[in-house]
């Protein structure tokens, strides 16, 4: 079971410094997740990602559940004895593929709107991707086209079978575009859904956060917390997309916080640009999970403290300098601008892997020094 405990309280902010702690191990919060969504974070190994600070890891219940399925991993030790991981990890409940493989899908939304589009999913749409309905939703796997459906009891009994120190209820993800009606109709799922996960889990060793929707909508996002607060989950994940603006988004987890259990871990599902990470903290977010450090890393992005470069760029190949001269990552301690730059353009394998090495440990590192902060009154 989880046992979270308050260490710092900022005077300053909402921000808070205090641990997790789980079968697995502690996690020091606030705390950076990074993305596990195969059971592995991409292009590294298991060693390599807790030696860049990693404290603990979330992988994707729906894409495991697919392959290579939740029996195989279970016959496996679990996700810990198969990753040969050692430390906390978490396991989503496959809500979010309803939005990302959905109307996010279909419509090209993300969490943040990138322009000030009118609400254009209703109550009454359907997707051409998914179906969902008052007990589940129907997907297709992307394998085999063979039709899958998850509600909150096979949710949690995957997620009991994977074997993750903390999993996360059942939800609708709903899309950004979606109207207020729809969000309504979508909450009431969300809530019925969270009292099924409750009911659904059976171990006492694993964890269950209940998750917090409502969109763009403040008196939802309110009504959400409220009902979900008063649950008896073991924290709360804060889902969904949170309107126009960064701003809007730290204003609207300073009102969802208000509603929750102070004594209870808080995580923010999906977000974690770097300029995201002080404000989201400030706000009260204990722990965060992103695709972003790992993701750009791939597309030859580094993140700096001059801010990104783009190593694809011809530019580099002349400079001699480490991504970051701030930086006390391996990567940075070796290997130059220029030489990254032409293993990009070389299309070698090797470049991805540094950049994963080098963002995963800035974001890490970043994270650190707000603890620090925190811990001595800055923040």
């Amino acid at each position: 079971m989880l046992d979270f405990s308050i260490q710092k309280q900022s005077k300053k902010s909402h921000a808070r410094v205090g641990t997790i702690k789980t079968t697995h191990g502690i996690v020091e919060t606030p705390a950076f997740i990074p993305v596990a969504t195969q059971g592995v974070v991409k292009t590294l190994t298991s060693e390599e990602v807790v030696a860049v600070g990693s404290q603990m890891l979330i992988c994707n219940t729906y894409h495991l559940h697919i392959r290579p399925g939740e029996k195989i991993v279970k016959a496996n030790g679990g996700l810990h004895g198969m990753m040969q991981w050692n430390n906390p990890l978490m396991t989503d409940s496959g809500g979010f593929q309803v939005f990302s493989l959905g109307f996010g899908k279909e419509q090209s939304m993300g969490k943040i709107l990138k322009k000030r589009q009118k609400p254009s999913v209703s109550a009454d749409m359907k997707s051409k991707f998914l179906r969902i309905t008052d007990k589940g939703v129907h997907f297709h796997s992307y394998v085999d086209g063979k039709e899958i459906f998850l509600d909150p009891k096979t949710s949690i009994k995957i997620q009991q079978a994977l074997g993750a120190d903390i999993m996360f209820a059942f939800d609708e993800c709903p899309p950004p575009l979606a109207d207020e009606r729809y969000m309504i109709r979508s909450l009431e799922k969300t809530h019925r859904w969270a009292e099924e996960s409750l009911s659904a889990k059976t171990t006492k060793k694993q964890s269950l956060y209940g998750i917090v929707q409502g969109g763009k909508y403040k008196n939802l996002r309110m009504q959400s917390a409220r009902y979900i607060g008063n649950l008896p989950f073991d924290g709360f994940g804060i889902g969904g997309e949170f309107g126009f603006s960064k701003r809007a988004m730290t204003s609207m987890l300073r009102c969802v916080f208000e509603e929750l259990p102070e004594e209870k871990p808080r995580h923010l599902l999906g977000v974690g640009h770097p300029e995201d990470i002080l404000p989201i903290i400030k706000a009260g977010v204990d722990t965060f999970d992103c695709i972003v450090p790992t993701h750009y890393a791939r597309r030859g992005i580094a993140f700096t403290s001059e801010g990104r470069l783009d190593l694809r760029k011809a530019l580099f190949f002349t400079d001699k300098k480490p991504l970051d001269e701030t930086c006390g990552c391996m990567v940075c301690g070796v290997y130059s601008r220029a030489y990254i730059t032409h293993m990009l353009r070389a299309h070698e394998i090797t470049p991805l892997r540094l950049l994963t090495i080098h963002n995963l440990f800035f974001f890490h590192a970043k994270v650190a020094r707000i603890r620090e902060d925190i811990k001595e009154g800055r923040i």
